[in-house]
C-alpha cells in the first residue's frame, strides 16, 4: 500500500489525473494538437540517446539475456492476448487481433513512469532498457497482424513498413545509434536540452494523455464487464511474468519491474497506426479504449507498483 501511495503522489502521476480531471469539470484546457506531437517526437529522441548512452557502456554480453527474453515476450504477449479475447472477451477474430498487436507492443510514456516510480522508491536500473523498448515495439505488432491474415482487407506488408518507419520506432531507434556512436562525452553537449528538462516536458505529456484517456473512459461503458476485466487482468499477468523473467535473466529488482511495466503496458502509438492500416475493419472503440482507457491507468495507478513488489518478492526467494 505504502509503495502504490509513493507512485501515485508524484509529479508525473499527479499530472496525469490532472488532465483527467480537466476532461470530467469539462474545463476549456487542451494542448494544441502541433505541441502534443512536439512533445512526443522529444520524448521518443530523448528515450533513445539515453538508452543510446547506457549501451555504449555496457558490454555486449550484459545485454543479450535481456535482449533475447524481451523477443521472447515480445512473441508471447500477443498469443496469449489473443487467445484470451477469442475465449473469454468474445471478440472476433480481427478484433481480437487488434487487440493483441496493442498488448504484443508497448507504452513508451508506461516505461518512463515506471522508470520515475523505480527512482522515487530508490531503486536503481539498468540503462540500456532504453534498447529494450525498441526491440519490444516491434515482434507482437508484427504477430497481432498475422494472426488477422485472411481477415483485413488492409496490407500486411504496407503496415508492417508503417511500423518500422513510424516516428515512434524511427526515432528511438535513430536516438539509440546515434546515442551508441557518439557516447557520453558527445551526448553530454546536448543534455541542457534532451536529459535535463526531461521530467518536466513528460509532466506536460502526460497532462494531455489525462484528458485523451479520461475521454476514453466514457467508452467503458459500452466495452462491457468482460473487456474491462481483461484490461486490467492482461497487465497484471503480462508484467508479472516479464517482471519474473527480468529476475531471471539477472536484472536489479528496479530493471525487472520497469520491464514488467513494458511488458504489461499496451501501445497506444505506433499499434493503433498500424492497425488502420492492416485491419480497417477492427474497432478502436475496442482496443483503444482497452489500450488508453483502461490499462494505460490501470499500469500507472496500481501496476508499476505491483511490478515493483513481484520483483522484490523475487529477489528475496
Amino acid at each position: 500500500m505504502e509503495l502504490a501511495l509513493q507512485n501515485l503522489i508524484s509529479p508525473v502521476v499527479l499530472c496525469f489525473v490532472l488532465g483527467a480531471l480537466a476532461r470530467w469539470v469539462k474545463s476549456d484546457f487542451e494542448l494544441p494538437d502541433a505541441v502534443y506531437q512536439s512533445l512526443s517526437i522529444y520524448l521518443l529522441l530523448a528515450i533513445g540517446l539515453k538508452g543510446g548512452v547506457a549501451v555504449s557502456q555496457t558490454p555486449i554480453t550484459e545485454l543479450l539475456a535481456p535482449a533475447a527474453i524481451t523477443l521472447l515476450l515480445g512473441a508471447i504477449t500477443p498469443l496469449s492476448a489473443y487467445l484470451v479475447m477469442r475465449k473469454f472477451g468474445k471478440l472476433s477474430q480481427t478484433d481480437s487481433a487488434a487487440t493483441a498487436a496493442h498488448y504484443g507492443s508497448v507504452s513508451a510514456v508506461t516505461f518512463l513512469a515506471a522508470i520515475e516510480a523505480t527512482k522515487i522508491s530508490g531503486l536503481a536500473t539498468e540503462g540500456y532498457l532504453a534498447a529494450l523498448v525498441a526491440l519490444l515495439e516491434i515482434p507482437g505488432i508484427i504477430i497481432g497482424l498475422v494472426l488477422a491474415r485472411g481477415k483485413g482487407s488492409g496490407s500486411l506488408g504496407t503496415a508492417v513498413h508503417d511500423v518500422l518507419a513510424g516516428k515512434s520506432i524511427f526515432l528511438l531507434i535513430g536516438g539509440l545509434v546515434i546515442g551508441t556512436v557518439c557516447g557520453e562525452a558527445k551526448v553530454d553537449g546536448v543534455a541542457p536540452f534532451f536529459i535535463d528538462p526531461f521530467k518536466g516536458v513528460l509532466c506536460l505529456f502526460l497532462l494531455e494523455l489525462g484528458t485523451v484517456a479520461a475521454g476514453r473512459m466514457r467508452d467503458m461503458t459500452s466495452a462491457g464487464w468482460r473487456l474491462i476485466f481483461l484490461g486490467c487482468a492482461i497487465p497484471v499477468v503480462h508484467g508479472s511474468l516479464g517482471t519474473a523473467a527480468g529476475i531471471m535473466v539477472g536484472m536489479s529488482p528496479g530493471g525487472a519491474s520497469v520491464l514488467g511495466a513494458m511488458v504489461g503496458s499496451a501501445s497506444y502509438i505506433a499499434a493503433p497506426a498500424a492497425v488502420r492500416i492492416a485491419l480497417p475493419e477492427a474497432s478502436p472503440g475496442i482496443y483503444l479504449t482497452l489500450a488508453l482507457g483502461i490499462t494505460f491507468p490501470f499500469n500507472l495507478l496500481l501496476g508499476i507498483p505491483l511490478y515493483m513488489r513481484v520483483a522484490e518478492y523475487l529477489t528475496q526467494l
